[in-house]
């Protein structure tokens, strides 16, 4: 299996056998990533992600072959050519095609036919050496009182055969791979209405090159039942694969066989295959949906906060009012309320009055404005209100509040401010969002927060787990402050699990601020494993030790240490920050020398020292700063050519959607994004991603903005 896993990666087999023991052993994949490099060459977590994924499934396949290989064998069928075949087997749906014939089958018309006694009958028809009426004379001999005519016996024969043609393994293999490159996928309309599915109401393209988000749009119409949806080809040419296989007379009992295999393709081969074609395709769409929909939940998830401003976030409604919250740099709640600049109140003044108060009272820097129901109105109001204040570094920002409303209905919601009402917590979500989105966002179900394509079609576990592999990724990537974390987001970090983060806060609240990481080993049912996994996520800024506020972790105190000494510093110069030069000194002395006398590898001794250079920095600050506006534009403000700042806001199969201030997103077809080939919008962009666009159409009455990344000459 490493050998295996080593070939598909291009990976060296002694780090992959690595990675293997010590997934084997419990180790969490953030914590290989960061602090095992030396054992696995340096992958990076979305690598061992996947080679975890692919040796489950390897892992998975080898269990299957041995049931496989039991039942047959209890069976006493199994052959020396069989095994063989089975052993080596690459996939899945090779061993079940292998199996099928042996498989214990529900009540069919060829078992049926052989609990009547026909079966030594359509073995003799299958052998093509007798003539028709030999045949039908020899049927005579199976004439019973279950049997009543040569007719019944024959046709109980032949679907005996039907069934032995179907179970054929080859035959499957062949027409699969057949179907596959010439297979067509055809679709039709089956209502007379108009709907989002209209290209698709006479559309086909083959099965070799379909596209993810076509066949994800294609499922959805047919599940709503505005499609009908076929797979073709020419039925000759794949009924020629089986006659080669079947048909040996040319005679009329040739003609008998060659009839039959025309009866199996049509009602059981193609109806399978067709199927299996199918669910291969929908197999490849969701997981190239589900993998973009991780990348696009990172690049969210890594947003640079908006650190140390005090910010006022407004949740748009039109009855009920629009919520306001003011928070501070820290994200501590300092005011609550109502204020009714939309219809049908329209109290627009008494609003800015409103909002002018607590702008002068609190310092409010920025201002959080969510992208729901009424909020144009709402970002026009705000830009109105920044014009008037004339404040110079008062902004605002549109924050997508997607999944707001699930937490502030949730426990989790109930729990943390139970003082405010279910639409006043979502308002204090929206502000915390643009003050730090991984710290909010991890609070609510992955799913909830929309940057994805065709979520809702996908498997339910599988879009899950990924989701959830990439909070884990981005949490521990940036890592916590031990003293402000919330139960939630240390649930994410490695080697913590739901109630032992609950233990950490619980341990927190009684006991007072952590002073060292080492005080994790006093929390309830955190043991040195779930330590060794956790501790160089988790930073103590309190702590004497510098080190306590870095990523370098405990097991490696002793050999930092030791670095810097023979670099000529100590752990106060870093902590006064003033070790700018030991990276130069370190490549001085001989990064190798180094490693090997403070007993640590070239990978980690790099680590250290990048850590050094920066304690207790978040990685997040050296990324694109999200744009804060204080301007608004309308729709129809646009002319074609016009050249616009924008941000990305969703990235999917056949471009990407980008706000460029107008309340309705353009798009940037992926043939618009550059002018060399890509084969999907994620090599280049990424959600949150800062970008120059022109605008290249307008379809004002039905809101459809087409942009262009590509300067117009």
């Amino acid at each position: 299996m490493n050998k295996i896993l080593a070939s598909e990666f291009k990976l060296n087999e002694t780090n992959v056998a690595n990675v293997i023991s010590l997934l084997d052993g419990g180790a969490t994949v953030p914590f290989i990533a960061r602090y095992r490099k030396e054992q696995h060459g340096s992958m990076d977590d979305q690598t061992i992600r996947e080679l975890a994924d692919r040796l489950t499934y390897l892992r998975n396949l080898q269990k299957r072959k041995e049931e496989v290989v039991n039942s047959i064998t209890e069976k006493d069928k199994m052959t020396d050519e069989l095994l063989l075949e089975i052993n080596t087997a690459k996939t899945l749906a090779r061993v079940e095609d292998l199996y099928r014939p042996y498989k214990d089958k529900r009540k069919t018309r060829a078992t049926i036919a052989k609990a009547k006694g026909l079966e030594p009958l359509a073995l003799e028809i299958l052998e093509q050496t007798k003539t028709l009426s030999d045949i039908e004379k020899f049927a005579e001999d199976f004439i019973t009182e279950e049997v009543l005519t040569i007719s019944d016996a024959m046709q109980g024969a032949k679907d005996i055969i039907a069934e032995i043609i179907s179970d054929n393994a080859t035959i499957r293999e062949k027409l699969r791979i057949y179907y596959n490159k010439y297979g067509i996928i055809d679709t039709k309309k089956s209502k007379n209405e108009t709907s989002v599915y209209e290209m698709y109401y006479e559309y086909s393209e083959p099965v070799s090159k379909i596209q993810n988000h076509r066949i994800l749009a294609i499922n959805r119409g047919e599940k709503e039942g505005f499609l009908k949806v076929k797979l073709l080809s020419s039925d000759n040419l794949a009924l020629h694969i089986i006659y080669n296989e079947y048909v040996n007379a040319l005679n009329d009992i040739g003609g008998l066989v060659k009839e039959v295999c025309e009866d199996s393709f049509s009602r059981l081969i193609f109806p399978s295959v067709e199927r299996e074609i199918r669910n291969t395709l929908t197999d490849r769409a969701s997981e190239q949906a589900i993998s973009v929909f991780g990348l696009n939940l990172a690049s969210l998830l890594m947003q640079p906060p908006i650190k140390d401003k005090v910010c006022l976030a407004i949740d748009p409604a039109y009855r009920t009012g629009c919520k306001i919250a003011v928070c501070d740099g820290t994200g501590k709640v300092l005011e609550t309320g109502v204020i009714y600049p939309t219809p049908p109140q329209s109290k627009v003044l008494e609003a800015k009055n409103k909002v002018r108060q607590v702008v002068e009272k609190y310092g409010i820097q920025v201002i959080a404005v969510g992208n729901g129901t009424a909020s144009k109105e709402a970002e026009m109001f705000t830009v109105e209100v920044i014009k008037e204040i004339a404040k110079e570094d008062l902004a605002y920002m549109m924050v997508n509040e997607a999944g707001a409303s699930v937490y502030s209905a949730s426990k989790l919601g109930a729990e943390e401010f139970p003082e405010y009402d279910v639409s006043l917590r979502s308002a204090v979500s929206i502000a915390r969002r643009l003050q730090d989105p991984l710290a909010e966002l991890v609070k609510i179900d992955p799913k909830s927060i929309g940057v994805g394509q065709y979520q809702h079609d996908m498997p339910e576990a599988r879009l899950s787990e990924v989701l959830a592999n990439t909070v884990e990724d981005c949490v521990n990537k940036v890592g916590v402050d031990l003293n402000t974390a919330s139960a939630s987001l240390l649930t994410y970090i490695a080697g913590l699990t739901k109630a032992v983060a609950k233990n950490v806060v619980d341990y927190r609240n009684v006991n007072g601020k952590f002073k060292t990481r080492k005080e994790l080993l006093k929390v309830a049912k955190l043991g040195p494993k779930a330590y060794e996994q956790c501790a160089g996520f988790l930073k103590v800024s309190e702590s004497d030790n510098i080190l306590d506020n870095t990523s370098v972790h405990p097991e490696t105190y002793k050999s930092t240490e030791k670095l810097l000494e023979l670099c000529g510093f100590k752990l106060v110069d870093v902590k006064n920050n003033n070790i700018a030069d030991i990276a130069v000194i370190a490549k001085d002395i001989g990064i190798e020398k180094l490693a090997t006398e403070c007993g640590i590898g070239v990978p980690t001794l790099n680590d250290i020292i990048k850590e050094l250079t920066k304690p207790g920095r978040d990685i997040r600050d050296d990324f694109e700063k999200p744009v804060l506006r204080s301007d608004i534009l309308d729709m129809k403000d646009l002319k074609v050519g016009m050249e616009l700042i924008g941000t990305v806001r969703n990235v999917i199969d056949f471009g990407v959607f980008v706000d460029i201030a107008v309340h309705q997103d353009g798009l940037v077809h992926i043939s618009q994004i550059t002018d060399r080939f890509i084969k999907h919008p994620s090599e280049v962009l990424k959600v949150g991603q800062t970008v120059k666009v022109w605008v290249m159409t307008l379809d004002i009455p039905k809101k459809r903005i087409g942009l262009t990344m590509k300067q117009p000459k």
